[in-house]
């Protein structure tokens, strides 16, 4: 099925003045630009990912490398978006990671 815009389109759920940095666990969808099929292809009905589909993977895989403050929960690539769960287990101050 072809995204259309008019017909495929919601709302947001996000809590009003709900503070999304507090720990806790979240559950994210990223879409791809225009919802191209980027990541690999649904063969059999399994998802069989393409090299990019393989980079998500790792990256997501290694969030908790570089954010000790986060885990991952669950996480599934489509061809056009990705799924997952981020659990922000305690953020200081300053939650991103070092440049050096």
């Amino acid at each position: 099925m072809k995204y259309d815009p008019h017909k495929h389109h919601r709302r947001s759920i996000r809590l009003k003045g709900y503070d999304y940095s507090r720990a806790g666990a979240y559950f994210i969808t990223i879409c791809t630009r225009n919802r191209e099929c980027l990541f690999g292809d649904i063969v059999d009905g399994a998802m069989v990912l393409n090299a990019a589909g393989r980079m998500i993977d790792a990256v997501w895989n290694a969030i908790p490398e570089y954010y000790p403050c986060v885990d991952i929960g669950t996480f599934q690539i489509m061809p056009n978006h990705i799924h997952g769960i981020i659990i922000i287990v305690g953020a200081g101050p300053r939650a991103c990671p070092d440049d050096g």
